[in-house]
């Protein structure tokens, strides 16, 4: 039994649904297929494709917009504009995107009418609402949709000769450390907020240096960039940005340089592969490069790439990674030949000053050379 006042939930449900769905429900699978002139068996697939729970023929559940949209994707779908045997690829890609796009949509919706109980107590209050809200959201959807229309067609007309399925990009993941463990230590408005903040600061980074966001897993950034330097400042960029935000734990990133197939807003092949295993392999705070975008970084002299020693991870035995990060001035004085010291005792460097190595490939140097040694439990400092 609903509380005074309050709205019974299998009427409120039906007032949204006439609202959204544009009707109410009176007609049956079959009946729409007839109605709009599709073959049965396909809009069987195509309702299936936009990830749509299976329905039984007999149940009524479809509206007069229900027929509309399954004959204007026919219509689409036979005009040549979409391959025949990607179109239910197509579907799937455009139903799964907007999926995500109405749970976040009617979690924004019910969460402003449970905090404002004016609004909650009337159904008619959040029928209007409703009502009020849906175009406006339609209008910003249509405006950004049209703008990455115009951004994407932009690049097209300007490279003719480039395959926009197949290209040579810079790939790269940036995750958060320790996130598996912070999910058990806070509660779930602490880990909203630290989500909401990475996504925030993430969104503002890619951007800022021309990428583009492929998807968010969780407390990983999947991205990509055309270029080495634009790949390379998205990295050190959410690296820095997340250990001046108290907010955010320390992220580390991966990234490599090749050919990608680009399908329905996502990415694959094996440069995708190699940088995601870059990432599971870097320390926290740190940015591993592949072979190829190592070599298109060493050409500029604000970054510093440094050859790390091998590793083995799940697909390849011996991966060479290099380390990134931003070109610093030499160390001087007593540390600086210290350094110089051991690098010509390790053979690294020539008996030269400018030749030494940073501490990191000092490191790297001396666990190749050496044979492994057991970690103590435990270390104490003397006092």
């Amino acid at each position: 039994m609903p509380e005074p006042g309050e709205i019974p939930a299998d009427a409120l449900q039906q007032r949204l649904e006439r609202i959204l769905l544009g009707g109410k429900r009176k007609y049956t699978r079959l009946e729409v297929a007839e109605k709009a002139g599709v073959p049965e068996e396909r809009s069987r697939r195509l309702w299936r494709a936009l990830g749509f729970a299976t329905v039984d023929d007999d149940e009524v559940v479809f509206t007069d917009a229900d027929i509309e949209a399954i004959r204007t994707a026919d219509q689409l779908m036979n005009s040549g504009l979409i391959d025949p045997s990607i179109e239910l690829a197509v579907t799937r890609a455009l139903g799964q995107h907007l999926s995500r796009l109405a749970e976040w949509q009617v979690h924004m919706l019910w969460t402003m009418i449970t905090e404002n109980k004016e609004i909650g107590s009337s159904e008619r209050q959040i029928g209007r609402l409703v009502e009020r809200l849906l175009p406006e959201l339609e209008k910003i959807q249509e405006f950004v949709w049209r703008r990455h229309l115009a951004a994407y067609a932009g690049r097209a007309m300007a490279l003719p000769d480039e395959d926009l399925q197949t290209r040579t990009e810079v790939v790269g993941f940036v995750d958060m450390v320790g996130y598996t463990r912070l999910t058990r230590q806070v509660d779930e408005e602490r880990l909203t907020d630290i989500l909401d903040r990475f996504e925030s600061v993430t969104t503002e980074v890619v951007a800022d240096h021309r990428g583009r966001i492929v998807k968010m897993i969780g407390d990983e950034v999947l991205f990509v960039a055309d270029s080495a330097v634009d790949g390379a400042e998205i990295a050190l960029a959410l690296s820095e940005r997340a250990d001046a935000d108290e907010t955010l734990p320390a992220v580390r990133a991966g990234l490599a340089s090749g050919r990608i197939l680009s399908r329905f807003g996502d990415v694959y092949g094996s440069v995708v592969n190699l940088a995601a295993r870059l990432t599971s392999t870097a320390r926290p705070g740190t940015i591993l490069v592949d072979k190829e975008l190592a070599t298109e970084l060493s050409d500029f002299p604000e970054y510093e790439v440094r050859t790390r020693r091998p590793v083995s991870v799940r697909g390849y035995n011996r991966l060479r990674p290099s380390s990134l990060r931003r070109a610093q001035e030499r160390p001087s004085g007593m540390f600086a030949s210290s350094q110089q010291l051991a690098a010509e005792m390790l053979g690294l460097a020539d008996a030269t000053p400018a030749a030494a190595p940073v501490a990191d490939e000092v490191e790297d140097a001396t666990a190749e050379s050496l044979p492994p040694r057991p970690r103590p439990r435990s270390k104490r400092r003397r006092r």
